[in-house]
């Protein structure tokens, strides 16, 4: 995969470099047509670019992974004397017990009604 982007990368340049040195006619001094020496400028910087690339892009050592030690031994010794434990004292809570009652009650000028009421004893 590297190297098909490299090969393509630098086919796209020589095909960059030889359209823009074909557009223009060469001047008289340098022999390079701006456009071209712009190419060749690019083409170099690319160049420069991939070989500092690869330079840093190394492959890493493949990380290691240990298993942890294992833990230490534990010991268990056995109590001799005999071991007592005090009940706990319970304190006596009071729970109210609630229901709802249905009725009915009579209205004057409406009639008859349904209510509810909450009873707690």
């Amino acid at each position: 995969m590297k190297i098909f982007r490299l090969v393509s990368g630098t086919a796209a340049a020589l095909a960059l470099v030889a359209g823009l040195a074909v557009a223009e006619p060469a001047a008289a001094r340098d022999r390079l047509s701006p456009g071209a020496a712009v190419a060749l400028g690019a083409l170099g910087g690319l160049a420069v670019g991939a070989a500092v690339g690869a330079a840093v892009a190394q492959p890493q050592p493949p990380v290691v992974y240990r298993a942890p030690p294992p833990p230490p031994p534990v010991y268990v010794e056995e109590r001799r004397e005999p071991v007592y434990y005090e009940r706990p004292v319970r304190e006596r809570v009071y729970v109210e017990q609630c229901s709802t009652e249905r009725y009915r009650e009579w209205v004057p000028g409406w009639g008859w009604e349904h209510r509810t009421r909450r009873v707690c004893h």
